[in-house]
């Protein structure tokens, strides 16, 4: 489904194969300031960046005792030939075979305690093959949510996501080489707090957090466990729009994004050095609201 996630593989470099589409961008040579191991923390990042679970719903997402039952689509973006390339550029990893991740979701708003407004929420993805890789992803949140005059309200939330995947991920150093499976875990929690503005049944809103991420990657072939030596732990935000005034139809969609990894070491995409990791991806969530 998705993770089409390749990493580094730890060994001398002799003929590799090349995307033709990188050809030219390999022939420029190795960029100033590249790290194989920045390149490798990179990608064991993203992928798990991609399936973290940003809110997709306001502060007060329903009124106690009711919730929703959909379904998440969130966009992963194509990586660069910059980011494709590793073991000092003469290698490509195929990482952009799955353009959209889609997950279950359920959400369920508690009866008021105070003025707060608990809810809770799961996330889940069966194992199914797609793609030529098999992937079981759960997620989970907790909040609340605070109303305010005038269609105003914050809150703050708790959430997390464990992913597990199982595929020829890191592809073999040459194409006539048997593939073999690879285990790709990663797991991602972390807290927002959020605001909004209800405009009869429109209610954007904004959610700024701080998320962290582990990953476990072990290479099939070489039987090796690849280290993320910059596991991501930084800044998020979500600028979304959660749609209520149609009847029985549970409509969100925003703006996710990760800038910063605070377990910063610098990498190279293209000319411009970045921090270690980072995500700009748009998400929806479209289902059935009681």
């Amino acid at each position: 489904m998705l993770l089409n996630l390749t990493l580094m593989l730890w060994s001398s470099v002799a003929q590799a194969y090349v995307d033709p589409k990188c050809e030219d961008v390999a022939a420029q040579g190795v960029p100033e300031g590249y790290s194989d191991q920045g390149q490798q923390d990179f990608l064991l990042n993203f992928f798990s960046l991609a399936t973290t679970n940003s809110p997709l719903h306001a502060p007060v997402p329903y009124e106690p005792g009711f919730g929703s039952a959909s379904v998440e689509l969130s966009l992963i973006p194509p990586l660069s030939c910059e980011r494709r390339l590793v073991l000092n550029y003469s290698k490509t990893e195929d990482t952009n075979k799955a353009p959209v991740f889609p997950r279950l979701r359920a959400n369920f708003a508690f009866n008021p305690i105070g003025k707060l407004r608990p809810y809770a929420g799961i996330g889940y993805v069966p194992p199914l093959t797609v793609f030529g890789t098999r992937n079981v992803i759960v997620s989970g949140e907790l909040g609340f949510g605070v109303p305010l005059n005038a269609g105003w309200s914050w809150g703050a939330r708790y959430h997390a996501t464990l992913m597990k995947t199982v595929a020829e991920i890191a592809t073999p150093f040459n194409e006539e080489d048997e593939p073999a499976n690879d285990l790709y875990v990663g797991s991602t929690f972390g807290l927002d707090l959020m605001a909004g503005k209800d405009f009869d049944g429109v209610e954007p809103y904004l959610a700024l957090g701080l998320t962290d991420v582990s990953t476990v990657f072990y290479i099939g072939d070489d039987a090796v466990v690849s280290n993320n030596s910059t596991p991501f732990f930084g800044p998020t935000t979500s600028l979304g729009l959660q749609v209520k005034k149609i009847k029985h139809l549970d409509l969100a969609a925003e703006y996710y994004g990760a800038f910063a990894n605070f377990n910063n070491e610098s990498d190279v995409t293209g000319d411009t050095i970045n921090p270690g990791a980072r995500i700009h991806t748009l998400r929806t969530r479209v289902g059935y609201r009681w």
